[in-house]
């Protein structure tokens, strides 16, 4: 499996920022220079290039879902930055991937996706024959209970999640002041979401079933970052939650998003 970076991204102007623009520190404009990896070879290497394009930033928790999903199924891809401080994703040609203007797209062939989530189902269901299965096997019944854990983590944990990372780690980022009282509320929310969640776990391995699915993979962006903060203590007080979230995040695709920030 290759990773390919691609782009060259000017040194931008700030951006406005909002808790739904999980994206990156102003100091991450190490893309800038253009990268490849090329297969090994005695003769001059050649570039290689994927037929899957992801056009976002390592550092936006959108953007490391889909990773996230392409490293577990072993998949050749190319990842495309998009300057969104300089306000390339509300822009042609990215608009044209995604009229929201919101990272990330994906490109695979002739089919275009935006919304990070459908584009892990699309991974998943397209390459169900390449490395991890993502969606338990079984009958329709497993395959129900895996929606609806799908669905809790983007509609009762993310929203909740995601805020709190923006106030913790976010704001800081661009030179914005935590709010202590709505990191308050915000813990109040989530630890009555893990609390559903350690009653879950206390019976089942993993969210949706014994294996690991979208349904975990979807938690990984915002939890490696509240894992960082104090917040970590609401993960940790929960014996069961603390040991799914150290099983899922030494996860070897996991460790490959991380070390992508980092490159």
């Amino acid at each position: 499996m290759r990773t390919i970076l691609q782009g060259s991204l000017l040194p931008p102007p700030p951006i406005k920022l909002s808790h739904s623009s999980l994206l990156f520190s102003p100091s991450h404009s190490h893309y800038s220079n253009l990268k490849f990896t090329t297969k090994s070879s005695p003769s001059p290497p050649t570039i290689t290039m994927a037929s899957i394009k992801v056009h976002g930033v390592p550092m936006s928790t959108a953007t490391m879902r889909v990773l996230a999903a392409l490293y577990e199924k072993d998949l050749d891809f190319e990842l495309i930055p998009v300057d969104m401080r300089a306000g390339a994703h509300k822009q042609e040609p990215f608009v044209s991937l995604n009229p929201f203007g919101q990272i990330p797209a994906l490109q695979d062939g002739d089919l275009t996706l935006f919304e990070s989530r459908a584009i892990t189902e699309y991974i998943a269901d397209e390459y169900s024959e390449k490395g991890e299965k993502l969606m338990c096997p079984g009958c329709n019944k497993v395959k129900a209970i895996t929606k609806v854990w799908l669905n809790v983590e983007g509609q009762q944990f993310d929203p909740i999640a995601s805020k709190i990372a923006f106030e913790r780690i976010f704001k800081g980022m661009f030179g914005m002041t935590t709010d202590p009282a709505a990191v308050q509320e915000l813990e109040g929310k989530l630890v009555r979401v893990l609390d559903i969640y350690e009653a879950r776990l206390s019976k089942s391995e993993f969210l949706a079933c014994d294996c690991f699915t979208l349904a975990d993979l979807h938690h990984l962006p915002v939890i490696h970052y509240l894992m960082g903060t104090d917040s970590k203590t609401l993960f940790e007080s929960r014996p069961k939650v603390a040991e799914w979230v150290k099983k899922i995040t030494a996860r070897p695709a996991w460790a490959k998003v991380v070390d992508l920030q980092k490159q």
